[in-house]
Parts: C-alpha cells; structure tokens; sequence
C-alpha cells in the first residue's frame, strides 16, 4: 500500500515541504532513497525500536521509502515521526484520513518519546502557509510554533499518543494555543543593566545614544578599566523595542538555530551576542556540515559586541566588512546557497595600544610609536571605513565617581531615540530596506543629509586641518543626519556636522603619530 506523510526541510531560516512516500509490499526488507544523510538512513533502527517498546506488532513486509523533492539534501533526525507514522499506515495498522490534514516532524527515541527538534517555528509557517490544519511535533516545541495563528498545534509526548490521535482516540492530543498579538503587546521588558549605574562618561553615553537612535556602528576605545565592556553592556536598555514583525524573524532565527531554549515562544527583546575573541570564521558566519546560523545572524535585529576587537583573527573581522555592508550572509555549498539575514548593529571595544595606556591622562606607556600603528592595523581600512562612530573612552575621574548626582537613566534616553527613530521610519516608508539612517545610501544623502553652505564650509576645513581621510566623509553627513533628528531638525546644520566631526578621532592621520 502507498501511502504518503508530509514533514519539512529547513533551507536557511525557512522551510520546504518535503512528502514522505512509504510503499509496502510482500518481503522483508527496508530501503531509504531521495538523498537522506546518515542520520536519516540511521531512523529504521530508532523506528523499530520504539515500536517494540510500545508493544506495536510490525508485520514481515518490503518496505521502500522515498523521500520528494529528491533533490534537497534531507539533514537530521526530524523525521523519524513522520517515517514511523508513514510506515504504520501503509502496512494497515493506521487508518490515513488524516495524514493529508497535518504535518509531522520530530525526532524518537529508543522508547518511543519524542525529542525536540530546531526550526520548529519556520516549520510551522510553511504549514500555514500550504493550509495544513495542523502540525504534530514534539511537546517541547508546542509553544514555539503556537506563535503562529490559524493553525492547529499539537504537541505529543511520545509516538504512542500521535499513533491513538491517528486511530481517532480523543484527547490524546491537545492542542497548544497562544494569544501571540496579546502576549507579544503586553510583555514589559526589562534590563538589569541601565544608564543610571554609569557615573560621569556623558560624552560616550552621548555618542551611545547617537548610535542608537540612526544604528550607527561604533568603536569605544581606551585604556583598560575605564568602562568600555560596561557601557556597552548598556547599549540594549536604550535600542527602540522589537515591532512584532522583527520578533518573528529574530525568532525564526534562533529557532533554526536551536537557541530557543526550553520555554520557546517569541523573542521579545533585541538580541546582544558577546562572542569571544577566539571565534571561528564558521561560527561568525555560519555554515558547517549541518549549516547553522552564525552569531552575526544571531544578532540580527540587535548588538553584535566583539571586545578586545584586535585580539579576534584577522580573517574573522574580514568576513565581517560583506553582511555590514549587505545585512545578510550567503553560504555557498556544492547543492545549494543558503541565505541567512545579518541586519545587526557592530559595536567593538578595544585598547589603544598593546599596553593599553596610550593617551591615557596619568598613566604613562610604555610603547613606542610603532608599536601604536602596528597594532592599530591590525583593524583594516575597509573594516574600519564601516563603523560610523569611533570614540575614546578615558577613566572616570574620581570626584565624579564619588558623586552622588543622579546619572540620566536608560528609560529617559530611550525616549528620545525611539522619537529620532519614528522620524527615519517616516522619512523612508516608501524607500524598500531602509529603516534608519545608517542605511543610506549615496542617493539618500543627497535627499536627506546634505548641509547647506556654512556646512559644507565647516565640513571641507575640517577634513583639511584635522586629515580626516575622505572614507570619513558619508559617515559623519549619516551621524550629522541623527544627531539633527535627535534635535528635531529638518536639516542638517553646522552645529550637528561638528558634533559628528569629534566622533571621527581614529580616521586622523596623526593618530598614534
């Protein structure tokens, strides 16, 4: 008997159909075609066993499986339910009214209970999508793929409840709902970390709130102790909240990625990834055997934070320089490419010079000038020509660490950059994947950001006096642009132009001269 079960693939952070033909005949034998990895062709001996623990009697019969579309690449243990439950059918012991109704994924055990899977939540989309009634899937990952609506989810324990739901026993599957509009809109979020800690630093939680408010990429350097890593930290309790369109995709993410957790449901808050400094290309960007998202997808939708930026190998920060420009990452395989979003605000901290006292106001160093640029270079040209915003951080002093004056709380800056950000969505509601200002491009600098003449007066001198390098010259017009929506300006004037001049320190030729 032919009998056909519907599961999924995951291709990037999306999902594709795959139908599971299970034919039966006279014999003893089981074959598994339509290209299955290892771990696919491993799920006859996972299947047989859990149906022996369940007691469920399999006749002697020559099976054959085929797996459609045949050229996709199947990847993982996902499918022993959708196998197991194709199998029972076609030799009769299940009844198969249902089976075009629902969608099946999830990995058995030895005992016949169901493990949770990645990618629960994409998986679920596509079903909708394809008008599926409903999807049976591990109970771990019932609430992960309740955010989706006008689809029935049914989350089981083990294979012997999915196989009384298929006989018609009632209640042996209940479904999981999930108001995600109701529970996405009334969720408060909070940050252990906030402003108000912070003791003096004005000029740097200034630039953090510029920063913010456009999405500007930024550099905090200086000596080690004065507050980069800690302020930084910071930087989430003042970024404008997900709409719920960006907690999807930022879910959809972390779904595939298996990063969920055991709660599931939505992502509420922007994401902050902190990789260390010995990081693989692979796990930056992703890909592997098995592709994954990287951390620079993981941060899609909020900070990617990489301390002590000279200490991460060269080839990790150039592969960076692509997804900053592009905001997504394409992974290249023999069979297929796989796109990953990367749309994530770079913020880097690191010390001036390899003792970390260069510039420092009381502490002397001890390198020579050389010594400064040689590791100064370690961040290249390129990379550096994409972070808007450089800034140097200097040790707090004391009677400003002993004061007892209240510092500007995170409540109150955020404030203002959700209002500079409102302005940019405005601006550039008919301009398809711009948001905020850090994304314009040559074009929309004309539109939007360029000074009148005073400003360009202003402008020209200082790339002359100061030898900011032509690169500097879009950044500082971008940073200029929300430092003058943070005002509440239509244009661009001198005083925001020379505001955004200071945070170009790095970009002087007489740097570390």
């Amino acid at each position: 008997m032919l009998t056909k079960v519907f599961a999924a693939a995951l291709q990037g952070i999306d999902a594709t159909l795959i139908t599971i033909e299970v034919n039966s005949q006279k014999g003893c034998g089981f074959s598994l075609v339509g290209l299955p990895d290892s771990a696919v062709r491993e799920s006859q001996q996972r299947i047989f066993a859990a149906f022996d623990v369940l007691g469920i009697n399999f006749p002697n019969a020559d099976i054959l499986v085929n797996m459609a579309p045949a050229d996709i690449r199947k990847e993982g243990s996902a499918y022993d339910l959708p196998l197991s439950i194709g199998i029972l059918t076609s030799v009769g012991i299940l009844p198969y009214q249902l089976l075009e109704e629902y969608m099946l994924i999830g990995e058995l055990g030895l005992d016949g209970r169901l493990m949770p899977i990645r990618g629960a939540l994409p998986i679920a989309i596509r079903a909708r999508e394809l008008g599926f009634k409903g999807i049976i899937l591990p109970y771990q990952n019932a609430r992960e793929a309740a955010v989706v609506n006008n689809l029935t989810i049914l989350g089981a324990e083990n294979l012997s409840q999915v196989v009384k739901f298929f006989k018609g026993v009632e209640k042996s599957l209940i479904p999981t709902i999930m108001n995600t509009r109701k529970e996405f809109y009334s969720h408060q979020q909070e940050f252990e970390e906030d402003f108000a800690d912070v003791k003096g630093q004005d000029n740097v939680k200034r630039a953090m709130e510029i920063a913010a408010a456009g999405s500007h990429n930024l550099l905090l350097v200086g000596s080690p102790g004065s507050g980069k890593s800690m302020l930084a930290k910071r930087l989430p309790s003042i970024l404008p909240p997900l709409s719920l369109a960006e907690s999807l995709e930022t879910t959809k993410i972390h779904s595939v990625a298996g990063k969920l957790g055991k709660e599931g449901g939505l992502i509420y808050h922007r994401p902050f990834r902190n990789p260390h400094h010995t990081i693989s290309t692979v796990a930056m960007t992703g890909g592997g055997s098995y592709p994954q998202p990287g951390e620079i997808s993981l941060a899609h939708n909020g900070i990617l934070f990489l301390d002590e930026l000279p200490e991460f190998k060269r080839d990790v920060l150039e592969v960076l320089r692509q997804p900053l420009e592009d905001r997504h990452i394409s992974i290249s395989r023999v069979r297929t490419q796989i796109d990953y979003p990367a749309s994530f605000m770079f913020v880097a901290a690191m010390n001036p010079c390899p003792c970390g006292y260069y510039n420092h106001p009381t502490h002397p160093c001890v390198c020579s000038p050389g010594q400064v640029q040689k590791y100064m270079s370690r961040i290249s040209g390129p990379l550096m020509d994409r972070i808007d915003i450089q800034i140097e951080v200097t040790p707090v002093p004391f009677e400003e660490l002993s004061s007892q004056r209240a510092s500007e709380p995170s409540c109150v800056i955020r404030e203002r950059v959700i209002k500079a950000r409102k302005i940019q969505e405005e601006r550039y509601k008919d301009i398809p994947h711009v948001h905020c200002n850090a994304q314009m491009t040559p074009k929309l600098l004309n539109l939007f950001a360029q000074p009148d003449s005073a400003g360009l007066q202003l402008l020209k001198t200082a790339m002359q006096r100061l030898n900011l390098s032509a690169r500097a010259y879009d950044r500082i017009l971008k940073v200029a642009r929300t430092i003058a929506d943070l005002e509440g300006s239509k244009l661009v004037q001198s005083h925001h132009l020379a505001e955004a001049i200071g945070y170009r320190n790095l970009d002087r030729e007489d740097w570390a001269g």
